[in-house]
C-alpha cells in the first residue's frame, strides 16, 4: 500500500499520511487529530478527499460538538432528516443524525435499525443533494454492519461505449418515498410506481464540480425512473446499469472500529451497509454537508 505523505501544519508539527486503500476509491488519513486540524493540514485532507472520494480517520475521540466543527470545514451543515419514528434530531444539536438499532424505553434512539441498507446516495431525491456525509462510530457490533462504498467515476468509465451513447442526455428521477433501509419517509404516501413517486430529476451522467470528472448518478434503484421512456424500457436500462454497481472491483468495504470517522463525497459515490445481529448495539453519529448546486 503506497503512502502519500503530505506536509501539514506549521514548522515543527507532524505531517499527515494519506494511505490509499488500493481499491477503486478510499484512503486512510493517519497521524491526525481532527480536533486540532490547522488550515494547512485541512487543505491536504481536502485534496485527498477529492482524489479518493472517501476518507477514513481512525482512533478519534470526538464529542458531537467536535464532529460538527470538523464537518463545518467542508461547508454549511444540513439539519438531520426526520427519523422513521418522527423524531428529528438530538436535543440542542440539529446537525446530528443518529444511525442506530438501540432502543431506550422501547423507542429507537436512531434510524435504520439492524437490517441491510442497500446501495444508495444520501438524499439524492432533493433538488440540491448533500455534498458529503461524515459518520462517526461510537459503538459497533462484534460482527456485521460493515459499510461498502463504490466509485461512480469508475463505474461510468467502465461502461461500454454503446451503453454510454444510449444514456447520453437522459435524466433520472430519484425516488423520495423510501429510505435506504426500506422505511417509508415521514409524511410520504407509499407508492411503487416510479412514474408517480415523489423525487427530484437529475442528469443520469453528471460532471463533478470540483474534479471535472464525469460520473454516473444513480441514487438508488427502488422507484428510479428514466424520464421520457416507457416504464419497461426504463426498468431494463436501469437494471443493465446496476449490474456494474454490484461489481466488487468498483468498491471498498470498511470494517468499523470504535473511534473511526469516515467522510464520503456524496456526489460521486454510493454506499451500502451489511445487516448485523439486532441483539448487538451499534451507535453512529452522522453529519451532512449541505448541497450548494443541482447536479449537472
Amino acid at each position: 500500500m503506497d503512502i502519500d505523505t503530505r506536509s501539514a501544519g506549521p514548522s515543527g508539527s507532524s505531517a499527515i499520511d494519506i494511505v490509499p486503500t488500493g481499491k477503486a476509491l478510499g484512503a486512510e488519513v493517519r497521524n491526525v487529530d481532527l480536533k486540532r486540524l490547522d488550515d494547512q493540514a485541512f487543505a491536504a485532507l481536502l485534496r485527498a478527499f477529492h482524489d479518493h472520494s472517501v476518507l477514513l480517520v481512525r482512533g478519534q475521540t470526538l464529542s458531537d460538538q467536535d464532529l460538527i466543527a470538523f464537518s463545518r470545514r467542508f461547508g454549511e451543515l444540513d439539519w438531520a432528516p426526520v427519523q422513521e419514528t418522527g423524531r428529528r434530531f438530538v436535543e440542542g444539536l440539529p446537525e446530528i443524525y443518529i444511525v442506530s438499532n438501540v432502543k431506550q424505553n422501547g423507542e429507537p434512539i436512531g434510524s435504520l435499525g439492524a437490517g441491510e441498507a442497500v446501495w444508495h446516495t444520501d438524499m439524492s431525491y432533493l433538488d440540491m443533494p448533500p455534498i458529503a456525509s461524515a459518520l462517526y462510530a461510537l459503538e459497533i457490533p462484534p460482527v456485521g454492519g460493515n459499510t461498502s462504498f463504490c466509485s461512480m467515476y469508475a463505474i461510468h468509465d467502465a461502461l461500454p461505449d454503446d451503453l454510454k451513447r444510449r444514456i447520453t442526455g437522459l435524466k433520472i428521477k430519484h425516488d423520495g418515498t423510501y429510505n435506504s433501509g426500506g422505511f417509508l419517509r415521514q409524511g410520504v404516501t407509499p407508492t411503487d410506481d416510479p412514474r408517480t413517486s415523489p423525487g427530484a430529476i437529475h442528469p443520469l451522467v453528471c460532471t463533478h464540480p470540483d474534479t471535472g470528472r464525469q460520473m454516473l448518478y444513480l441514487g438508488r434503484r427502488r422507484n428510479a425512473y428514466l424520464v421520457g421512456l416507457e416504464l419497461a424500457d426504463s426498468e431494463a436500462l436501469l437494471d443493465e446499469l446496476w449490474i456494474y454497481v454490484a461489481r466488487p472491483d468498483f468498491a471498498w468495504e470498511h470494517v468499523w472500529q470504535v473511534g473511526d470517522l469516515v467522510i464520503w463525497d456524496n456526489r460521486c459515490t454510493m454506499h451500502r451497509r451489511d445487516p448485523f445481529d439486532d441483539s448487538s448495539r451499534r451507535i453512529m453519529h452522522r453529519t451532512q454537508i449541505k448541497g450548494t448546486a443541482r447536479p449537472v
